[in-house]
């Protein structure tokens, strides 16, 4: 179904009265290696805190005032997987986040170009996921509320994202497959959905590199880290598509809503008229406030449940 980028906006002061009631109250990457756990003094708005022992393992901690503890969003930057693009755009969408009541998870992931890809880059979002349980959680003890762990992501990240939701419906033995860390609902803007669609009809040559190869080159790889292959995941998604997008089909959250639904998820869809692939990335633009509020509406209901 289409919405109107002011219908949303109209839907977006809707939700957020509820989340007023259910929520309490660019720097760069400085690329320097931390040991897992180490974490470095906090800044104003973050504490860098690392999971793994690469230099692109780590994130960025956004704490929010008050004893806690505070629910956690997970936020997965996009960027085609690629090394070139790192975490610092969604750090203003972080601290947004964090001001409005909730801890924001930033994570950084290994990228292809650098020394990610297949697998890596998947297996590094759900260690980074994971680590919420522990070098995170003991970072800030008793200030994460790790029965209310919400996740969403933009483009690339979307995918990733999605993928986290998903993955505990994975066989014994797969990247991510038994989590610790489930979340609770994902938000996923812009989303890649569907990898073998988006490496062939779409020509996404970003797909390609990061499972090296076509689909029929590596049909295991497509299925296990297509979220569209992995359903029902039994958790509430809310894609977010803008109608001008020249990167992403919008079909990708079409076809997966459609899917999910029809398996018996709970997926809802918002295209939204006129807004292109990176207005998702934007704290100043309509786009990112739709998708805001719709995180802390996911977050404001799970905690009336």
């Amino acid at each position: 179904m289409r919405f109107a980028l002011v219908a949303a906006l109209m839907l977006v002061c809707t939700v957020a009265t509820a989340c007023s009631r259910g929520v309490s109250s660019h720097d760069s990457v400085d690329g320097g290696q931390l040991t897992s756990g180490e974490t470095t003094p906090r800044s104003e708005d973050s504490i860098r805190i690392a999971y793994g022992t690469s230099p692109d393992n780590f994130g960025k901690l956004h704490l929010p005032d008050g004893p806690g503890p505070h629910p956690v969003v997970v936020m997965v930057h996009g960027g085609g997987w690629l090394q070139d693009h790192d975490l610092t755009y969604f750090e203003p969408l972080a601290r947004s986040l964090s001001d409005a009541g909730v801890a924001v998870w930033n994570i950084e992931y290994r990228r292809v170009g650098g020394t990610g890809g297949w697998p890596t880059t998947l297996a590094d979002a759900n260690d980074a996921t994971e680590s919420l349980a522990t070098v995170v959680q003991q970072s800030v003890p008793g200030l994460l509320d790790l029965n209310r762990v919400h996740i969403a992501g933009h483009s690339a990240g979307g995918h990733l994202a999605a993928w986290v939701a998903g993955r505990h419906t994975l066989s014994s033995g797969a990247p991510g497959a038994e989590p610790h860390i489930r979340p609770r609902s994902a938000t996923i803007m812009a989303g890649v959905f569907d990898l073998s669609l988006a490496a062939t009809d779409g020509h996404d040559g970003f797909v390609r590199q990061l499972l090296d190869g076509l689909p029929q080159d590596h049909p295991d790889r497509y299925q296990m880290a297509s979220p569209v292959n992995h359903l029902p995941i039994g958790l509430p998604v809310t894609a977010l598509h803008g109608s001008a997008d020249q990167t992403v089909d919008p079909g990708q959250s079409r076809s997966y809503t459609d899917a999910a639904n029809g398996a018996g998820d709970s997926a809802t869809l918002h295209m939204l008229d006129g807004v292109g692939h990176g207005d998702f990335g934007n704290v100043d633009s309509a786009a990112w406030e739709v998708a805001k509020q719709t995180i802390l509406a996911h977050v404001a209901n799970d905690s009336s449940e």
